[in-house]
């Protein structure tokens, strides 16, 4: 389907529908959503916030609130999925929207959708035809806005000069049994100051594994240029957008298989990586675009959704 095409009329891929807890002022994720526009990453990310503190009124293709068989409904928007929803009891009677719906929480709704990489449309009947919010900004909502990068992140090789900690890591690297191979990337969030991300490739993530290769970063950190931030990502979380473009984009500089010290025995079993391969799309996220509607090109005209009554 091109973009900003919509479709609908069939269950998402997302099993049944999880409860609801009714109760935010809609009025503040409205607020948030008129300030919206291409290229103000500010504004989008207040959506983000109120989006985790509020709720939604999610459009049920099928079934009943709370039933075994309530099933949201889908749109496509260039190629990618999307679970539409709308803001108010104003915005659903502005819809048309005939059949059953779902009042839910922000982060409920959040947590049930980007585990199966589909994202949040709110209120698609709007003029202009509402605003998405990506899987991948779902899952900044369900994990915690603070803790993950604001996108679209820009991604690209580091070019820092950091060879020391570079050094002191693929030394070191190869004394701790966990650490199968290190990659690295440097990270420019949307909103937000840029850092060096050190993609770990673990064979186990057992208590005692994270503490020592947490040490090993500890130490490398310490001889790292004054003022560069660092972060570390776990390389078989296969819903990391960092993780997933340096698997496709780059190469381990520290590789101990390739180095010839081979898998260790013992303690720690190798565990396969991710079975997801995202497409190569070098500078932003390696998993899929930011929606229209807010990451700087302009959206195009929607045709109306055949899945409303009368229309």
């Amino acid at each position: 389907m091109s973009a900003g095409a919509v479709a609908g009329g069939a269950p998402g891929p997302w099993g049944q529908a999880p409860a609801g807890r009714p109760g935010a002022d809609p009025g503040v994720l409205e607020r948030a959503l008129r300030e919206v526009a291409p290229e103000r990453y500010e504004a989008y990310e207040q959506l983000l916030h109120a989006l985790a503190d509020g709720q939604v009124w999610m459009l049920l293709w099928h079934g009943t609130p709370g039933s075994p068989d309530a099933q949201y409904g889908n749109m496509e928007i260039s190629g990618h999925g999307y679970a539409p929803a709308v803001t108010s009891p104003e915005q659903l009677a502005a819809s048309g929207w005939a059949r059953a719906h779902e009042v839910i929480s922000g982060r409920e709704i959040a947590a049930s959708l980007y585990r199966t990489r589909w994202g949040l449309w709110l209120n698609p009947h709007a003029p202009g035809g509402g605003v998405g919010v990506p899987w991948a900004d779902l899952r900044r909502i369900a994990a915690g806005l603070d803790r993950l990068p604001a996108g679209p992140l820009k991604l690209s090789e580091p070019q820092v000069p950091a060879q020391q900690f570079f050094a002191l890591l693929e030394r070191q690297a190869g004394e701790v049994r966990a650490v199968r191979a290190l990659r690295r990337a440097w990270v420019q969030p949307a909103v937000g100051e840029p850092y060096l991300a050190i993609g770990l490739d673990l064979y186990e993530s057992s208590p005692s594994a994270v503490e020592a290769v947490r040490a090993l970063m500890q130490r490398a950190i310490a001889v790292a240029p004054e003022g560069l931030a660092v972060s570390t990502v776990a390389m078989a979380d296969e819903f990391d957008p960092v993780a997933l473009w340096m698997r496709a984009n780059t190469r381990p500089f520290y590789d101990r298989e390739a180095a010839g010290l081979g898998r260790p025995t013992g303690a720690y079993p190798p565990v396969p990586p991710p079975g997801y391969h995202p497409p190569q799309q070098p500078g932003y996220y390696g998993t899929q675009p930011p929606a229209p509607g807010w990451h700087g090109q302009p959206q195009p005209p929607q045709r109306p959704w055949p899945g409303y009554p009368g229309r």
